[in-house]
């Protein structure tokens, strides 16, 4: 893991810039495991072979820039400096480099769209171990920026959940303040009601108020709850079964139970997808992958 080793450089060079190397890029293959001695070497002797191919035939491997920080592994065309890959820590799993040249080095990375495990193969004449040595220290940088980030999450949750616990207060007095404007129109409306001559039966047709409520009157039986100054309570309404939500449509947010709906799907995801990725973390591991003549010159 990446306990006990001796880091190459300062954490401000990974944090606020990059470390850049120069190497030559055999390419990427697919492989079965995020881990694992047995994967590299099986991608390496693979990427090699095809390396061999490609070199009878007079093609050249292509070299290339490493640029690598605290933000992920880039994988530039040194002249015209375009990112091929980029490569983040997180989705790093494992690092390896050969004990016997120095020169050969590959790790293991997720790739962002297919969510298939990539293994990556560089030839880097003398630089092999440095560079694994680098990319470990960058994602320990990244774990701890990662948690400490986390920790200003909190705070930050702890003002939505207070923004969102005032947004309620207000919604349930702007409530109280709809049933005493219901209950002022109810009054209103009485005494402007004049009384009918004593034997006439015929109910006046009742109207709407603002609010599109039928008034209460005095002649109204629908309940038997005494009235106050001649006028029925207004309706309490019913919202123990309801959910509570604020006034985007989104269920109040627990700090002390962060869920899946803490944040919009796009960003938990991500989050989500960060945390399993450190929680993973990185393996580096110093190997042979030379194991017959066609491997021992590159």
């Amino acid at each position: 893991r990446l306990r006990n080793k001796t880091w190459m450089h300062t954490p401000e060079a990974l944090s606020k810039h990059f470390i850049p190397y120069n190497a030559k890029f055999l390419g990427s293959t697919e492989v079965e495991q995020p881990k694992g001695t047995e994967v590299v070497r099986d991608a390496v002797r693979k990427l090699k072979f095809a390396r061999h191919i490609k070199k009878s035939e007079g093609q050249k491997i292509p070299k290339v820039e490493l640029q690598i920080s605290i933000y992920g592994v880039k994988i530039l065309e040194p002249k015209t400096k375009e990112v091929q890959h980029n490569c983040q820590l997180h989705r790093i799993s494992f690092c390896a480099d050969d004990k016997t040249d120095k020169r050969i080095f590959t790790f293991i990375c997720k790739d962002s769209e297919s969510n298939k495990h990539l293994c990556y193969v560089f030839d880097s004449e003398k630089c092999a171990e440095e560079i694994t040595l680098t990319i470990g220290q960058a994602f320990d940088l990244a774990y701890r920026k990662f948690l400490e980030s986390g920790g200003k999450d909190v705070e930050t949750r702890k003002q939505i959940a207070g923004l969102q616990k005032r947004i309620q207060d207000l919604e349930t007095e702007n409530m109280e303040l709809k049933n005493k404007v219901q209950d002022l129109e109810n009054q209103l409306r009485i005494t402007q009601v004049s009384t009918p001559p004593v034997g006439s039966m015929t109910p006046k047709s009742p109207s709407t108020d603002i609010f599109d409520m039928i008034p209460f009157s005095p002649t109204s039986h629908q309940s038997s709850v005494p009235t106050r100054n001649g006028t029925q309570p207004p309706p309490v309404p019913s919202r123990s079964s309801e959910i509570k939500r604020d006034l985007f449509g989104a269920e109040p947010f627990d700090p002390f139970n962060c869920g899946a709906a803490d944040f919009p799907p796009d960003i938990q995801s991500k989050l989500d997808e960060m945390q399993e990725g450190f929680k993973m973390g990185l393996t580096l591991e110093g190997t042979v992958f030379c194991l017959d003549p066609l491997d021992s010159r590159c």
